[in-house]
């Protein structure tokens, strides 16, 4: 890369990337190769000179951005640990979070000016403190400012390794605590190759990146890999179908990543049928399996969807599908990444060598632990292998099918009771517009399952009338023993159901009906 783009001290320089290429494109605005380059280093001496070090903690809270991306390269320029905080979280869990990172930076979007203002003291406790747009906000730096005044600081000179500490992104927190998962350099850079592995990243790709940055999907499924090719990556600040679906025909996307709920929107979106999608090579989703007719709406359009597993702690890629064969197995999360291991834990009762077991993972785009969290760490990483908690089935053919997870498994009578299963045939019925499926107390059975569902329709179904119409496709100690009907199923920003708010919210209202079983 020439030196004019202030990046000529970097040592042993591998450039492949045309600098006058366009990176990022956000609206109206666009940064090229180059003038990123230019952007991060200036950014990054900024902060060295404001005294952030290797290893110190510099968090982002706002909407997606290109600002996302410049503050995410500078934290790595210099060592850094960069931190993106969850936007749809309260006063009080963001600063549960703050205390639990310290960061020495703090960079937040307008839109968060209020909340920096009520958590008060550990925003403030920021050495840094900007706003990446406008003059300083609550009191912090310029961003742009901060920018401007690296272009007469000096280089830096953090010596940055591919074992050192990248990121620290927070889970979803859908059974407690959030807990920070330690992401190196190597886990980054080794989910991009896990990817460009299975499938075909271009130079010339326009990505589209709308699932928030602040998760390990939004970072690393679509994004990172683009931008390591040197193609073009959108950057979306809200997930709006009607203009997710414009761009995607304005901007010529090719691929994007996505949760099932949003592939539902935008093909249910009247703007659909008539949008060109002829662009659009790709899909990547997961948390959840995405509908039939969802897919298929999509894939009559020529669009290969392809469904992957994995976890915050994997950067996130396990399991992805390929488009030789997505398209015959829907269900499946496809095949195992390429610098990945796998292995099945055989379950309470089973005979090794099942073809189902609890799914155990390692490789070099998993994390080593998590930050602050010495006996968590221990706990979900022995001997190398990170266990998963969620129970995997591997066909003959080697395609894989996530079963549910561990913990959601309900018993019983003594039988194991799937909730995926149970909801996937729920939500199959027509005039279903979502469901979940939890375990409460039973006197005589040890726990049942109530299910919570959504209805497209008002009164499309009774509990009585749902039960009965799971009879011939279930078992009947599979069939919830209650059903509630609810307007819309509690869901964290990647789109995954909050079961724990469900089973406080069945907790709390005690008592249900009985049913015969």
């Amino acid at each position: 890369m020439p030196d004019d783009y202030g990046v000529g001290s970097w040592p042993h320089r591998r450039a492949r990337i045309n600098p006058a290429g366009l990176a990022l494109r956000q609206a109206r605005r666009t940064l090229t190769y180059g003038e990123l380059a230019r952007r991060v280093e200036q950014l990054a001496r900024s902060l060295a000179a404001r005294g952030i070090r290797p290893g110190d903690r510099v968090a982002y809270l706002g909407l997606n951005d290109i600002a996302t991306f410049e503050v995410f390269f500078a934290a790595g320029r210099l060592g850094a640990i960069f931190v993106p905080l969850n936007t749809r979280l309260a006063a009080g869990e963001i600063t549960a979070l703050l205390d639990d990172a310290a960061p020495g930076a703090l960079f937040y979007g307008p839109e968060q000016e209020e909340l920096i203002w009520q958590v008060g003291p550990a925003a403030r406790g920021a050495g840094v403190l900007a706003p990446v747009r406008g003059t300083g906000g609550s009191g912090g730096d310029s961003y742009e400012a901060l920018i401007e005044a690296g272009a007469s600081l000096p280089p830096v000179a953090a010596e940055v390794a591919l074992s050192d500490h990248a990121v620290i992104l927070y889970t979803s927190g859908t059974t407690g605590r959030p807990k920070g998962a330690l992401l190196s350099h190597a886990n980054l850079t080794f989910n991009t190759m896990n990817q460009l592995a299975h499938v075909d990243v271009l130079s010339t790709d326009t990505a589209l990146c709308m699932c928030p940055l602040f998760h390990a999907t939004g970072l690393g499924q679509v994004s990172l890999p683009t931008i390591f090719k040197g193609g073009t990556v959108v950057v979306s600040p809200k997930f709006e179908p009607g203009e997710i679906l414009a761009a995607i025909a304005q901007l010529r996307i090719a691929s994007f990543s996505a949760v099932p709920t949003m592939l539902q929107m935008l093909c249910d979106h009247p703007d659909f049928p008539g949008t060109e999608l002829s662009s659009v090579r790709y899909v990547i989703y997961g948390g959840s399996m995405v509908t039939e007719r969802v897919a298929v709406a999509w894939q009559d359009r020529g669009v290969h969807v392809l469904q992957g597993y994995g976890m915050t702690e994997a950067a996130p890629g396990v399991y992805l599908a390929i488009p030789d064969g997505a398209a015959q197995r829907p269900v499946s999360v496809g095949l195992p990444h390429f610098f990945t291991d796998v292995a099945l834990s055989p379950l309470s009762g089973q005979e090794p060598g099942a073809s189902s077991g609890e799914l155990l993972v390692r490789g070099l785009n998993v994390s080593g632990g998590y930050w602050n969290r010495p006996a968590e760490t221990a706990q979900a990483f022995p001997d190398g292998w990170f266990r998963s908690g969620d129970v995997i089935r591997t066909a003959g053919d080697g395609w894989a099918y996530v079963v549910d997870r561990i913990k959601d498994i309900i018993i019983s009578g003594g039988e194991n009771i799937y909730p995926a299963q149970v909801e996937a045939v729920i939500s199959s019925l027509p005039g279903v517009a979502d469901c979940a499926l939890i375990a409460v107390p039973d006197q005589r059975w040890g726990e049942v399952g109530l299910a919570f569902v959504v209805q497209a329709a008002p009164q499309a179904w009774t509990e009585a009338s749902l039960r009965e119409a799971l009879r011939t496709e279930l078992a009947a100690f599979k069939i919830p023993k209650y059903v509630r009907f609810v307007d819309q199923l509690p869901r964290t920003a990647t789109g995954k159901v909050r079961k724990q708010d469900l089973r406080s919210l069945a907790a709390a209202e005690g008592d249900h009906d009985a049913h015969d079983r």
